[in-house]
């Protein structure tokens, strides 16, 4: 029996053991984070999980990223976290930690990422200043705390 190639966000989440069961409708699963994302578009997403909920008994000791969303079938990945410095290091190893989920264990959700898929939104004001180290660090590991994300 061939294996059906994965097209929707929902059939990808639903091809990922660890959240397979955590698929929820339009933004509902970032919870009262769903207000920090919007889109010109809103009929374009196609749903969402709370990576961090569904994967905390498996992956109980882990830095784990917050949430995954689909819209316009890309997906999407956003932790909402302190923009602190003190931060900074946690962010970058919860990012490591899902690079490392989405190709050992999220293929489908990996195959199908939107170009830029990685967001750290801030909870609070954000306190890492532009040329500092922190936020060299952050820049090296291809994200950015903003105060909300607004996709096109």
């Amino acid at each position: 029996m061939a294996k059906i190639a994965v097209k929707t966000y929902k059939e990808a989440v639903e091809a990922t053991p660890d959240v397979k069961n955590c698929f929820q409708a339009g933004l509902s699963g970032l919870g009262t984070n769903s207000t920090k994302v919007n889109a010109v578009n809103t009929r374009l997403f196609n749903g969402s999980v709370n990576i961090d909920l569904c994967t905390a008994t498996k992956y109980a000791n882990e830095n784990r990223w917050d949430y995954s969303f689909g819209y316009n079938d890309k997906a999407y990945f956003i932790e909402v976290h302190p923009a602190n410095t003190s931060e900074v290091d946690v962010v970058i190893k919860k990012l490591q930690w899902l690079k490392n989920w989405l190709s050992s264990q999220a293929p489908e959700l990996n195959k199908i990422k939107a170009q830029t898929p990685y967001y750290w939104i801030q909870s609070g004001k954000g306190a890492i200043l532009p040329g500092s180290n922190q936020a060299r660090k952050v820049a090296q590991a291809g994200i950015k705390p903003m105060p909300s994300l607004r996709l096109s």
